[in-house]
């Protein structure tokens, strides 16, 4: 099957579609065109300056240079799980607990993928290498953050009963443990509907694009099968330990409900 490549004019009557929703924008006062047009053209810098290094980083095929990209992306997502929460951790406790989640259990994912499943020579190829670990990253920033944001908001307005139910004897983990289900529960939502809905109500990007590539439908549908069964591992990992972190550091050694530690964003 033939590739076929798309021009500037091509992306240009796409575009169009962008324009029409800034002028839906305008028409119904909606104040979202600036928005609009602007998320627009950040999108276009941001993926021209990607597709840009990553055909560097595909031509040299090191494995440092491989490093390097993954763990600016890692930062990169650490970051959107650090900032995303209405309510976070005070200092650089976020910042440590971000970290921790996101990089043990995004790059746990993705080694699975490389040294089990897929096994490309070498395993650090970047072209298997960087695409696995973007992907896992939406998915594991997504499900940590979300966890995050649903489970201090949660105690929040919960602080009365929390600290009624130390006050009769239970521990920090007993009382916070309905928040912490709770917030789990919400991280894992995105993923379950995304499983959910893959082949009946939608195609998923990457089985798409293996198909307009030109790739038999059932090898699409394989490897679209393994990314689900990863992105659902990452996202459960994720979620789940941002959360029993989380819920560790607003406790002390005295079984104490320490709110002080929480500040809005």
């Amino acid at each position: 099957m033939q590739v076929i490549h798309l021009s500037a004019f091509d992306l240009g009557i796409a575009s169009i579609l962008v324009l029409l929703n800034a002028a839906l924008s305008i028409w119904l006062g909606l104040r979202l065109h600036g928005q609009v047009l602007w998320a627009a053209l950040r999108m276009i810098v941001q993926l021209l300056l990607v597709g840009l290094l990553l055909r560097v980083v595909f031509a040299s095929g090191s494995p440092l240079v491989t490093i390097v990209v993954v763990f600016l992306m890692i930062g990169a997502a650490v970051r959107e799980v650090v900032v995303r929460p209405a309510k976070r951790l005070r200092g650089w406790a976020s910042v440590r607990l971000s970290s921790a989640t996101v990089g043990i259990t995004s790059i746990a994912t993705v080694l699975l993928a490389l040294l089990t499943a897929i096994r490309p020579a070498p395993w650090y190829d970047p072209h298997y290498a960087i695409p696995l670990m973007g992907i896992v990253l939406g998915s594991v920033l997504n499900s940590a953050s979300l966890g995050l944001d649903v489970f201090f908001n949660g105690i929040a307005g919960a602080r009365a009963a929390i600290e009624a139910r130390l006050a009769l004897g239970a521990s920090s983990r007993e009382a916070l443990m309905p928040h912490i289900r709770n917030a789990i529960r919400s991280g894992l939502i995105p993923i379950v509907n995304q499983m959910s809905a893959a082949g009946i109500i939608t195609l998923p990007g990457i089985m798409t694009g293996q198909l307009l590539a030109g790739m038999d439908p059932v090898e699409a549908v394989k490897y679209q099968i393994l990314l689900m069964f990863l992105l659902a591992g990452g996202s459960a990992l994720a979620a789940s330990g941002a959360v029993y972190l989380a819920a560790g550091s607003i406790s002390d050694r005295r079984q104490r409900l320490r709110l002080d530690r929480l500040r809005d964003r």
